[in-house]
Formats: structure tokens, sequence, C-alpha cells
């Protein structure tokens, strides 16, 4: 590992270990120069692959034939940011520091600077941070409506960061935290850095989408029904250790009671109701298209359903509104009953009507004439009495 360049006066060493620290003398003739070589030995921890939310250590450690001097350390991200670390152990020979939690931005170079005063150091040394994982938020809140088409999507820096063949995942699938998961899919990368899925459910309706950028697992539900709902689930897996990334799903549908048009004078209930909770800042909204402020109800807070008693026909719609923004709509139309309709029920109802009162009217009468017969044939049988008694005392005289 050592090599003299005569010509220049120069020792060449590669390949630096910490035992090579010390003092070195050069002898021309009767003169001599000393030098001091002080050595450094950065270390990072799964030699600088990580998954996302995983804590790198970072361990320095230095050697020279002087006594060691006590060391500053200033860390700068990715992005030239500077990194405040946890120290976990320090001593003048080694200082331990754990970093903080990695998140996928977080690839690429970064820079150790060692500073001291006496002796005066004042060096930089730069290391490679990988980190695999998603572009998504923690946790990313997705809306749909009943019947409508949604696409379910991970974005990976495995493109980015030039990531090595050796990482697998699955999608899961479940309604509550508590459920038990179903796998939709699972997938891996190839020798060539192309990710390969393949499909696992077979009673679960989705699809794969075939044209999709690089590193993205994409999840197609063709026509979302009110029970897909719930936490979507990609998982990676690399050397044993997991990051996993959730998509909320939350549906929206609405209906009304009784179906069918809306007669002048009748009310109906319209219902929205949307599958999951709601974010604080997120509320439900009935209004009626080109109506008035009257016709507008919001949902209290932490509240799913929406119900809206109306008695005015009309196109009414159920938005989800979060931050002032409007997150999905779902229309229902409200028919109103046709005029002919209208004149049939009230026909319906005067003709009910005076046929109760008819019916009431023949009952008394009926009830009148039977008291007046049963009045009569008691005074004719009184009458053949009477006869019966006045023939019987004839015969007698």
């Amino acid at each position: 590992r050592f090599d003299i360049k005569m010509q220049y006066k120069q020792l060449w060493v590669r390949n630096l270990k910490l035992s090579d620290a010390g003092i070195y003398t050069c002898e021309y003739g009767s003169h001599k120069v000393r030098t001091s070589l002080h050595i450094f030995k950065l270390m990072i921890s799964l030699d600088g692959h990580f998954l996302q939310n995983e804590v790198p250590e970072l361990i320095l450690m230095q050697n020279s034939s002087s006594p060691l001097p006590d060391l500053r350390i200033t860390l700068f991200d990715s992005n030239n940011n500077r990194v405040t670390p946890e120290l976990q152990n320090k001593s003048r020979q080694k200082y331990i520091v754990n970093l903080k939690k990695l998140e996928s931005m977080d690839s690429g170079t970064w820079v150790c600077q060692v500073h001291s005063d006496i002796p005066l150091i004042d060096q930089n040394i730069s290391f490679a941070v990988k980190v695999l994982g998603f572009q998504n938020p923690d946790l990313e809140r997705k809306y749909a409506t009943v019947d409508s088409t949604v696409i379910l999507s991970w974005r990976l820096n495995s493109q980015k960061i030039k990531w090595k063949e050796g990482f697998a995942g699955q999608l899961n699938w479940k309604q509550q935290e508590s459920a038990n998961p179903h796998e939709l899919l699972d997938f891996n990368v190839t020798a060539q850095g192309q990710l390969h899925e393949t499909k696992k459910s077979s009673n679960f309706l989705f699809e794969i989408p075939e044209r999709k950028p690089e590193s993205t697992i994409e999840v197609k539900l063709p026509k979302v029904h009110f029970n897909h709902s719930g936490q979507y689930q990609c998982q990676l897996e690399y050397q044993g250790r997991h990051a996993q990334s959730k998509i909320e799903l939350v549906v929206m549908k609405v209906s009304g009671k009784p179906v069918g048009p809306l007669s002048r004078g009748a009310n109906m209930t319209l219902t929205c109701q949307v599958s999951g909770l709601l974010p604080p800042n997120a509320y439900l909204r009935w209004e009626r298209v080109n109506g008035t402020k009257m016709d507008i109800k919001n949902s209290k807070q932490n509240e799913v359903k929406l119900e809206v008693n109306i008695s005015a026909a009309g196109l009414w719609s159920c938005h989800l509104i979060e931050d002032s923004d409007r997150k999905i709509s779902l229309h229902y139309h409200v028919e109103e009953a046709a005029a002919w309709t209208n004149y049939v029920i009230i026909g319906a109802s005067v003709g009910g009507s005076l046929l109760v009162f008819a019916l009431g009217c023949l009952c008394i009468i009926s009830g009148t004439n039977w008291q007046r017969r049963r009045q009569r044939a008691k005074r004719m049988a009184q009458a053949r009495q009477y006869l019966l008694e006045n023939k019987t005392c004839q015969c007698q005289q």
C-alpha cells in the first residue's frame, strides 16, 4: 500500500487504515521533515441502504499520534439542509450519532463536517444515503362516489435512486384497522430494475392498469361499491425489513325516501352518507341547484350521515368539503309529479271522502228504516193479540 515517488519526494499510501495515523519523517541528507497524519473513518449502518422511517446510525472514528482532539460534528442532508443528530455516545476516539427518521426525498449525498480548533481541522466527509420508499404522504385520503372509477397509486423512488434487485412487496386491503387483510397483488423488482406484478385476489373486482409510470403500483376499481371503502396498504420488504404506505378510500352514496316523484305538498327525505370518518376540517353539505340559502344544510363535526327534509323538486347535490375545497359531489334528481297525477290524487281524495260520506249516510238511513220496521212489527203484533182477546170474549157469551 506504500509507494515512494523519488522524483517528487512523495510517499503515497493507498487504502488508508486507522492504524496508518502517526508522524512520518522524511530524511534527505541532513534535512528532516516531519508530517503528522490524522485519519478519520466514517461508517454508516446497513451499508447506506435504508427503507423510509428507518433511523441510520453514523460512527466517526479518528486516530493520530498526538492527543486526540475534541471534534465538533455538523451534518448536512442531500438538500444541503443542516441536520441536528441525536448524540448517542461520545469519546475522543469514537463518535456515534443517530440521524432523523428518513424519508424517500432524503436519498442522495450527505456531508459530515468535522471541525477542531487545536489542532485546526476542517474536513468534509461525504457519504451516500439511499432510501427506498414511497413518495405518497404518510396517510393519504382519497374520496370517490358510488359507481365511479377510481385509481389508487403508490409512487416508489426505486428508479430515481437506481435501487438494486432484491426488494419485493404486496398490496393489501381491509375495511377497518382491526379487520383481516385481503392480499390484492404482490410485486418484485427484476434484474433489469422493472416492477413485476401478480394479481392475487379472485373475488375482488379490480384491475392493474397497463400504462403507468415506472416504479408505480396502481390498482383500478372500475365501479366503486360502498363496501369497497377502507384501507389499502402497500408494503415493501427488503432484507427482512418493511416499509408501508396507506391510502384511505372514503366512498359517498345518496338516496331518497320515499322513492318516486314528489307530489305537491308532500315531503321527501334525502340522505347523504360516507363510508368512513372525516377529518375535523371536512363536512357534508346538501343544497338545491339554483336554490336559495334556505335549501342548504351542513353536517356537524364527525357526522358521516346527513339527512334533509325537502318539499321542493329539482336537482339536489351533496358535497364533501374539506378546507373549503369540494372534494366530491353526488347529485340526486327529485322529479315533480305531473299535473294530471296531482288531479288524480285530488280527485281520488275527494271521491274517497264522498264515498265515505255516502256510506255513512246509507248506514244511517238503513239503521233508521230497520228501527221503523221493528217498531211497526211490534205494533202489529200487539194489535193481533188485542183482536184475539176480544174474539175469545164474544164466544164465551
